[in-house]
């Protein structure tokens, strides 16, 4: 072949490769085993995806692996759908991962047990972080799909055990890609802004598949910070999912995790209609036993002296008043001398008083500057006085 004939730059050739791979190759599903998985800073997530005879480089891009229901693992054996494309800085062929699941159940069960091993171990399941139910809860959340038939087994407890109970419900995905990151954003907007007392996180049952947006470490780890009380329902009695774990209560069902955070209102009615009776027959005993009382009152030789044991009665009553006076008496001088103790305290701390002794507070980006060393040539500080603030550049700074 003749070096004389027109040539082709290395990026033009890589350029038409790249054209028409992509061309040819739009959309596949690629099965292999991961490795060499690699998360970068960036955020995007580097892997090979291999068999017995060959491997190919993949990238998820870090605004996909988000939305993804499974983060593959080393070793682990997927199914991944993309496209191919070129890195044309290597001249490199890689599959850009738009979708991943694992191959077989047995990967799913390998991957929720690493899963179930790493929290553990960080100690997301222990008891010490449960959180207690409330009693009677004003308002319930509710995280679950607002189509799904959950939904109405939960709405159908709570309005038959307590009619009238606020229900506040952030609708999510339970299935599918990108469920988990709805679930988990679910749960922290009903912590910002949902005003509930008790948080039902849950769906009905499936497959282990179905079930996976549960496993995934995003929601373990919403449900973890939860500040309000979280009581996991997936699935049947049999499923549990890493939810379960780290939810403050598990319930076997939605139905029953809508048993679990309220109370049944007759059975509370009845109970209030017993204690009442039993205060009733309380206040009759005592009763009984005070008319006994002044019935052999009436008949003591006490009462031939009435006088003599009134004025005795009196001054009891004159010595209890004089005590009691002189114990309050000293209980308020000792509250109004600590409150003299901390407002002295309070007082000197107060920077005020040292702006108005001619003192002066600086401060950069906000916050008080402590010494000369934290400051640099060209800082921009606020110089502030008792009537006002001195904004300046700091020319040099001198160690004393």
């Amino acid at each position: 072949m003749s070096l004389d004939r027109p040539f082709l730059t290395v990026s033009e050739i890589t350029r038409k490769i790249k054209l028409l791979l992509e061309g040819e190759f739009p959309a596949v599903v690629v099965q292999g085993e991961v490795s060499n998985l690699r998360r970068h800073t960036s955020g995007h997530i580097y892997l090979t995806l291999k068999d017995e005879g060959a491997q190919i480089a993949a990238v998820i891009w870090r605004s996909r692996a988000a939305s993804l229901s499974l983060i593959p693992e080393d070793g682990m054996k997927v199914v991944a759908s993309g496209r191919v494309t070129v890195y044309e800085v290597r001249g490199q062929y890689q599959l850009d991962i738009s979708g991943i699941r694992p191959l077989g159940l047995g990967e799913l069960q390998m991957a929720f047990e690493r899963l179930k091993a790493r929290l553990a171990e960080e100690g997301l399941f222990e008891e010490r972080h449960k959180q207690p139910l409330p009693v009677f809860p004003h308002r319930v959340g509710v995280v679950t799909s607002e189509t799904g038939a959950a939904l109405q087994d939960i709405l159908n407890v709570l309005r038959r055990r307590f009619p009238g109970i606020e229900v506040v419900l952030s609708p999510a995905r339970v299935q599918g890609a990108g469920a988990a990151h709805e679930i988990a954003s679910a749960i922290r907007d009903l912590n910002e802004h949902g005003n509930i007392d008790v948080m039902i996180v849950g769906r009905g049952g499936g497959s282990l598949e179905d079930l996976w947006a549960f496993n995934e470490e995003e929601v373990a780890r919403a449900i973890f910070a939860s500040g309000i009380p979280v009581v996991s329902a997936v699935g049947h009695e049999i499923d549990y999912t890493i939810a379960d774990y780290v939810a403050d209560r598990r319930a076997p069902t939605p139905s029953a995790a809508a048993e679990m955070v309220v109370p049944d209102r007759r059975a509370v009615l009845e109970r209030v209609a017993g204690l009442a009776r039993q205060l009733g027959d309380v206040f009759r005993d005592d009763l009984d036993a005070r008319r006994e009382a002044v019935r052999r009152a009436l008949s003591s030789y006490a009462l031939s002296r009435p006088l003599d044991l009134l004025r005795q009665y009196s001054q009891r009553l004159d010595d209890r008043t004089r005590a009691m006076t002189l114990s309050l008496r000293h209980t308020f001088e000792m509250a109004a001398s600590r409150l003299e103790g901390l407002h002295a305290r309070v007082s000197s701390m107060d920077p005020g008083l040292a702006l108005r002794r001619g003192y002066a507070i600086v401060y950069r980006d906000g916050k008080p500057v402590s010494g000369s060393g934290i400051l640099r040539p060209q800082d921009r500080i606020d110089v502030t006085f008792r009537d006002g603030i001195a904004r300046s550049t700091v020319e040099s700074v001198e160690p004393s």
